[in-house]
């Protein structure tokens, strides 16, 4: 049996009652209001453009879910530009790419983390030992502490992972 109408909430109501009350949820997790703000408003967004109607039960956990992982990837990134600007900090400032290219590839590292998002950590330093560490399984596997015939099932683990974000996800 479908829910009543009246059982879902416009999303210009669920802002107006619950946007203060997020956006003061976000200043306490990320200590920034300016960040704050803009997580609320894209966790808003993220409703909007879901398209589908807001269910009037529990709207504040809805909304700190999404939130939550908005957060999340706020942290992921702020830790990936971290380590690409203390990489570059160890090159001499006549190699520093443009803002331009440093940009695109904090992009591309972002992208990475996020089709990595989800495996079991072993599983992806497996894969980035591999992929970027130009490491063979036997090389991998003393790295870990596993199997070399271990080290091979998490890399094609991590490659089968990767395939399914990339492609089922626009199937």
């Amino acid at each position: 049996m479908p829910p009543h109408e009246d059982s879902f909430v416009s999303l210009d109501l669920l802002y107006g009652a619950h946007h203060g009350w997020l956006q003061g949820w976000l200043r306490r997790s990320v200590g920034c209001s300016h960040q704050a703000a803009d997580l609320a408003q894209d966790t808003f967004v993220r409703l909007l453009v879901r398209g589908r109607p807001v269910s009037n039960q529990a709207p504040r956990a809805l909304l700190a879910r999404i939130a939550r992982g908005l957060v999340i990837d706020h942290w992921r990134r702020d830790a990936l530009e971290r380590a690409y600007l203390e990489a570059l900090a160890q090159l001499p400032e006549a190699s520093h790419p443009s803002p331009e290219v440093r940009h695109e590839a904090l992009q591309c590292l972002e992208r990475i983390a996020q089709l990595l998002d989800g495996l079991k950590p072993q599983v992806r330093e497996a894969f980035l030992l591999y992929q970027l560490g130009g490491l063979n399984h036997a090389q991998v596997a003393a790295q870990l502490g596993v199997s070399s015939r271990t080290a091979e099932r998490h890399v094609a683990s991590a490659l089968l992972h990767c395939y399914r974000a990339c492609f089922e996800a626009t199937s």
